[in-house]
């Protein structure tokens, strides 16, 4: 059975640090491509970044550049997404996901799109708030 179970998020303030975990069971996390995304209330779902599984190549967003860090550890068959420099617009309820369509994600992302429509697993969602 697939399963993504994100843990790590919590309430920090501006200026402040956040690392996100993504457990994945089901499946060997290095065959599939996993993806944050985000939602903030009233806000459509964003598409924060990325990590190929074959070769590890990562995508983020313009809005988290060089501020989030994606990385891979495949003996614990997880994802982590590090957080810098938070801000309240960083505020929303952040969701890993899986997929095995890697090439086409590698495609979109090459041209600055991360559609969440790719993705076939879930997670529940970890709520990040930041807030003074």
């Amino acid at each position: 059975q697939v399963q993504l179970v994100e843990s790590g998020g919590g309430v920090v303030q501006p200026g402040g640090s956040l690392r996100l975990s993504c457990a994945v069971t089901g499946f060997t996390a290095e065959s599939y491509t996993i993806g944050w995304f985000r939602q903030a209330p009233g806000k459509e779902r964003e598409g924060v970044s990325c990590i190929s599984g074959s070769e590890g190549t990562t995508y983020y967003a313009d809005s988290v550049k060089g501020r989030f860090t994606i990385s891979r550890d495949n003996a614990q068959n997880t994802v982590s997404l590090l957080m810098d420099r938070l801000g309240p617009e960083d505020t929303a309820i952040y969701y890993c996901a899986a997929s095995s369509r890697t090439e086409s994600i590698n495609t979109a992302t090459f041209y600055g799109y991360h559609p969440s429509s790719l993705y076939d697993f879930w997670g529940q969602g970890t709520q990040v708030t930041v807030s003074s």
